[in-house]
């Protein structure tokens, strides 16, 4: 394989006796964990409530005690 018809990708290959075929395996193999790599970490992580938020019931509203808001209890 000659350097004319390298592709244009920062790998360098150290052996001698490899053919295209080869070279074109290990570099889609190589882009394609990179680019699994690259999806995960810039993947949004959701974080879902845990069953024991998603059963607990509504909180009640805060009390705003002030004058007269007292006299309205009619329970």
């Amino acid at each position: 394989m000659n350097e004319s018809n390298l592709p244009d990708t920062p790998l360098q290959v150290v052996s001698s006796g490899i053919t295209a075929e080869e070279l074109a395996a290990v570099t889609a193999v190589l882009e394609a964990a990179i680019e699994e790599e690259l999806d995960e970490l810039h993947s949004e992580v959701i974080i879902e409530p845990s069953a024991w938020e998603r059963s607990q019931r509504a909180l009640r509203s805060p009390l705003h005690p002030g004058p007269g808001v007292w006299r309205a209890f009619s329970g």
